[in-house]
């Protein structure tokens, strides 16, 4: 060849086409990118089953066992700080003495004991009925009402101290049976003994 492409000397040029470099680089920041894609995808679909916090939601949130535990229960007044007064709505004789001499015995402090008054004398037709002042309601009306369990109980704003009466009515035999009685007071009065905080395991899917 002449001119300016004359060829001289013993070297001849390669005739190959140019490395292939940019193509290599462009590869490389590609896969470098699907993968940043594939990664932040990934964190998407966490937090999405996640709620953000880290904690599986949904039905896998759900699927888990839960902790209940029961409310303390609060111990009401023991029989040896409750004045009771016994009084006799019957015509039958002598039952507010026994009644009042039963109750004695199983921890009560007996006050008054005798008839009844007008407002109560043979008008009660039950086995009975308690009433207290209206501070009674949930303290010591429950603890008496142990020892006759189906006797009325009755509240009077109007009535002042913490002293409680029994008034025997017509249907009335005998006090609750000792055993149930005194196991009813126990529940009452020391509920740490068998109905201390509890705790129970549930769990749901």
């Amino acid at each position: 060849m002449g001119g300016k492409y004359r060829i001289t000397g013993d070297t001849y040029p390669r005739m190959r086409p140019p490395r292939r470099r940019g193509r290599l680089v462009a590869a490389v920041v590609a896969s470098v990118a699907a993968l940043g894609v594939a990664g932040w995808g990934t964190l998407q679909l966490i937090d999405v089953f996640t709620g953000g916090d880290g904690s599986v939601s949904g039905h896998a949130a759900d699927c888990r066992t839960k902790v209940a535990k029961a409310a303390p229960v609060k111990a009401l007044p023991k029989p040896g700080t409750i004045t009771v007064n016994v009084y006799n709505a019957t015509t039958r004789s002598g039952l507010a003495k026994q009644t009042a001499d039963e109750l004695k015995k199983r921890g009560f402090k007996i006050g008054d004991v005798g008839n009844a008054d007008k407002q109560f004398d043979k008008k009660v037709k039950g086995t009975g009925m308690l009433i207290g002042p209206a501070t009674a309601l949930d303290t010591t009306l429950p603890v008496l009402s142990t020892q006759l369990t189906d006797a009325e109980r009755r509240t009077d704003a109007a009535r002042k101290g913490t002293e409680l009466d029994l008034v025997i009515g017509d249907r009335f035999k005998a006090l609750t049976q000792r055993p149930a009685a005194d196991s009813a007071v126990t529940k009452l009065t020391a509920p740490e003994q068998v109905a201390a905080v509890t705790t129970t395991k549930k769990k749901t899917c």
